[in-house]
């Protein structure tokens, strides 16, 4: 059974593609545009009720939140493709909590960069100056705080390419490459590195690609 993933041309269902292509999982996408409301149609919220993306239809299971469904097919598929959660639990555990860093420190501050540079001037509403000023001083401290990890391991769980790494790309790719603040991290010769690192990686080419940003 093919996975359909659902709004291929925005970042959070990204994080879902790339972690299917190093899993090797078949898939298939449906577009959803945002800007014309139909991730707020009936047929949509039969899917997902909060009427956000990703969501994902496998078979008769239905999934969405993009770390829930990238945990899932890691584990599903663990034997599968890159292995992307660990050897050892102690392993799961660096990967389970850089995630959880990413979700809660990285993504937030970029996300607000994103909607005020990027979708209000689509949308003909001003953007919010103080927030953008917030959000750069957000992202430089948490950056500041990936170049110390970072300049003792290559990864963020250590010495191999995980989930950890692979959720940071979509938002990564907003803030290096659309919103003007690549700055940020080649500032950070460690944080440089390792962007250029997982930035490169064959799958996440194929996502840029092939599914381009909507901006």
């Amino acid at each position: 059974m093919v996975v359909k993933v659902y709004g291929p041309a925005y970042g959070c269902p990204k994080r879902v593609l790339v972690c299917l292509i190093e899993k090797q999982i078949e898939f298939e996408t449906v577009d959803v545009d945002l800007f014309k409301g139909e991730h707020k149609e009936p047929e949509f919220l039969k899917l997902q009720p909060f009427g956000v993306l990703p969501v994902i239809q496998d078979g008769d299971y239905t999934l969405y939140e993009s770390r829930a469904i990238i945990r899932y097919y890691a584990e599903k598929f663990r034997d599968q493709g890159t292995e992307l959660l660990g050897k050892t639990i102690e392993e799961r555990g660096l990967v389970e909590q850089w995630l959880e860093v990413e979700a809660h420190n990285f993504q937030p501050p970029i996300y607000n960069l994103v909607i005020n540079v990027l979708f209000s001037p689509i949308l003909g509403v001003p953007s919010d100056a103080k927030a953008v000023q917030e959000s750069d001083e957000k992202i430089a401290k948490v950056l500041d705080i990936y170049e110390e990890r970072l300049s003792k391991a290559k990864y963020l769980a250590g010495d191999f390419f995980s989930l950890a790494d692979l959720s940071h790309l979509p938002f990564g790719h907003y803030l290096v490459n659309q919103t003007g603040r690549g700055n940020l991290v080649r500032e950070r010769k460690h944080v440089s590195a390792w962007w250029d690192d997982i930035s490169s990686r064959p799958s996440w080419k194929k996502v840029v690609q092939q599914y381009k940003y909507v901006v």
